[in-house]
């Protein structure tokens, strides 16, 4: 049985990955969760599973859960302190990290050093410190397994063959809630619009993301540091319907892609089964003349200015990715609280941009620094 230590357990990853414990109870155990302050998703995790190990955003919300959890053997605790346990608990063998922004990297470097196995949903890990978590996971020997259907999916096409002859990687983009409208019909567009996501349930912040196409640029940067892939080898197509959830091209122009109807949970199983396959039921099967006809378009950089700014700061490298990312979670939040409009992400994304002086080769340290001050300047421009 694998034991299953969850970051992000309220979210949308995070509820998806516990229908995959449920579903295969003589399986996988959940020894420990951790979550924001979504209570009634959180006591119902809780009663379900009954982890040995709860960690919450804040001590109010602990403060409730030893109130209403006092009677059972649960250990409590909360903050980063608390991710940090819970991500490193003693009885898990696996961390799926399912939260969202840079504040899953320091529990992420803290479970490699304490030899778990990482199944990773949170893009930031890679994007903001890819260099230090790649070389940490091959210094402890620990497996990084990707959750990202796009991400998963390559890795599946890579299973049993020889990556040297690997000349390109394909990443597929459903083109989010806006896709069908131009630059010019963007610009009144309300924070409703932006979250009815055509194709996949997903957090509100993610959904911005696929909408500005910031989503598809962050997972450019971790394909690089993922697959040891140039970026000018990782491509990414629009492509609508979210059934072929990656490809990769071969020297002998074969190209291998993974298809599925658009569901989470998939991927999510696969890497906790690794190397294993499990049935899971519930998924939709794949009826390709259901279908009938599946779409390709080139991606527009011009259109989608955050995929470019994605790949300009992955080539620069350092302390680019990071500024891109805490700039991205800046702006998104903004956007989400009314304060700016939708086009207006992109500008303070490229004002940070702009006025950072990279360093080359960051230390965690410097990283964190850079977050913070990335932070307070796109605030100051609000």
């Amino acid at each position: 049985m694998k034991k299953i230590s969850l970051l992000g357990a309220t979210g949308s990853i995070g509820k998806q990955t516990l229908d995959i414990i449920k579903a295969h109870p003589e399986q996988f155990k959940l020894s420990a969760l951790a979550f924001g302050s979504n209570m009634e998703s959180g006591i119902k995790a809780i009663e379900d599973f009954s982890p040995k190990f709860v960690s919450v955003k804040d001590k109010e919300t602990y403060d409730e859960l030893k109130s209403l959890f006092g009677h059972k053997s649960i250990t409590f605790s909360y903050g980063i302190d608390g991710l940090i346990e819970a991500a490193t608990y003693d009885e898990a063998d696996i961390l799926v990290n399912a939260v969202i922004g840079s504040v899953g990297l320091l529990p992420t470097m803290k479970a490699i050093e304490s030899k778990k196995t990482i199944a990773l949903a949170n893009k930031e890990t890679l994007v903001t410190a890819g260099h230090l978590v790649t070389e940490h996971a091959k210094k402890h020997g620990v497996s990084l397994l990707p959750v990202d259907s796009e991400h998963s999916a390559i890795f599946q096409c890579l299973q049993g063959e020889n990556e040297k002859s690997l000349t390109k990687i394909i990443l597929t983009a459903s083109g989010g809630s806006f896709r069908d409208k131009t630059r010019s019909e963007l610009i009144d567009v309300t924070v409703e619009d932006a979250l009815k996501h055509p194709n996949w349930s997903m957090g509100a912040k993610i959904t911005i993301d696929s909408a500005t196409m910031m989503n598809k640029g962050l997972e450019v940067i971790e394909a690089f540091w993922l697959f040891n892939m140039p970026y000018e080898k990782i491509e990414v197509l629009l492509h609508k319907e979210s059934i072929i959830h990656s490809m990769v091209e071969f020297h002998d122009r074969s190209v291998i892609a993974q298809l599925g109807s658009p569901d989470m949970r998939v991927p999510i199983q696969y890497a906790l089964t690794y190397p294993e396959r499990y049935p899971f039921p519930h998924s939709k099967q794949l009826n390709l003349w259901e279908i009938g006809t599946l779409h390709f378009e080139k991606m527009d950089l011009e259109r989608y200015r955050c995929l470019k700014f994605a790949y300009e700061s992955g080539k620069i490298g350092g302390t680019m990715p990071t500024v891109l990312n805490a700039a991205n979670e800046e702006a998104v939040a903004a956007f989400l609280h009314g304060k700016i409009k939708f086009l207006q992400i992109e500008d303070l994304i490229e004002q940070a941009l702009t006025q950072h002086d990279v360093i080359n080769q960051p230390t965690l340290e410097t990283i964190q620094e850079i977050d913070h001050s990335t932070r307070a300047f796109v605030q100051s421009l609000i």
